[in-house]
């Protein structure tokens, strides 16, 4: 089957890293999968275009709104996934919460990542209920044997032992929704009256101005480092050999996410 599949591909992003997983697993399956950034295309009509030019037999669309409203309307069965933001933050503005409700009536299924995603979805769209199935994610780990914990310490400028250091790891894109700055006075405190506490942000600069003020408030505060994007084995390692990962997204609907963003 050739497959269409939109989804939110900007850089950086948990949905690009998991449409891509999606994708790989629905080739693996047999189909020809079309993977298509949903900001590429305005209207239902480029869609068409599309559509019978690449000669699609179904869709799917990762994100209720911003995917699923570009599929109404044609005449090929398709899917959604919920991508997050699309249950936490646009099911809050009327319009969007209409049209959502319409792409559920005319999808064949919907695939929430949680029971909690999909209890939401039941509430805001109860016509739809039958159609809602549960797909947990998974994601391989793949740490690197040659990842060494001590050189990292340095690269964050941390100078102590590691036997005596308890790191907390905060993985983002270094953006506002992400919220990194809501530990960072918490853990500066913590780390005046124990030392060996740190809180270390790993992302890349995704947003260059909240980037500024992120670097800005870091510099100032004690116990608290910020460093770049890693390779995606080095994340996982560092992941190990952490004492704990913490987030502060203010919405996450893929909190998984946070193993799979940082690669390069």
């Amino acid at each position: 089957m050739r497959l269409l599949f939109l989804a939110v591909l900007r850089p950086h992003t948990g949905n690009a890293v998991t449409a891509e997983r999606v994708r790989v697993h629905l080739e693996a399956a047999g189909h020809v999968c079309i993977l298509k950034d949903a900001f590429d295309f305005e209207s239902p009509s480029d869609i068409a275009n599309l559509i019978t030019s690449e000669k699609c037999e179904a869709a799917l669309a990762l994100h209720l709104y911003r995917g699923g409203r570009l599929l109404q309307g044609h005449r090929i069965p398709f899917g959604v996934i919920f991508g997050g933001t699309d249950l936490n933050e646009d099911v809050n503005r009327g319009e969007k919460n209409k049209v959502m409700g319409k792409v559920l009536e005319e999808a064949r299924f919907a695939v929430a990542f949680t029971e909690s995603m999909k209890e939401t979805a039941h509430v805001q769209w109860p016509h739809a209920k039958g159609k809602i199935y549960v797909q947990s994610q998974g994601i391989t780990t793949m740490p690197n044997a040659a990842f060494n914990w001590n050189t990292f310490l340095e690269c964050a400028e941390i100078n102590q032992s590691a036997d005596t250091l308890h790191v907390f790891l905060l993985i983002c894109g270094l953006r506002q929704v992400k919220d990194p700055l809501y530990l960072v006075d918490a853990f500066s405190e913590w780390h005046q009256e124990e030392p060996n506490v740190y809180l270390v942000i790993v992302g890349p600069e995704v947003d260059p101005v909240f980037t500024r003020e992120v670097k800005a408030k870091v510099q100032r505060a004690s116990g608290v480092r910020q460093i770049g994007e890693m390779p995606q084995g080095d994340l996982h390692a560092a992941v190990k050999n952490c004492f704990a990962v913490v987030n502060s997204s203010v919405s996450e609907g893929m909190s998984a996410a946070i193993l799979e963003v940082i690669t390069v």
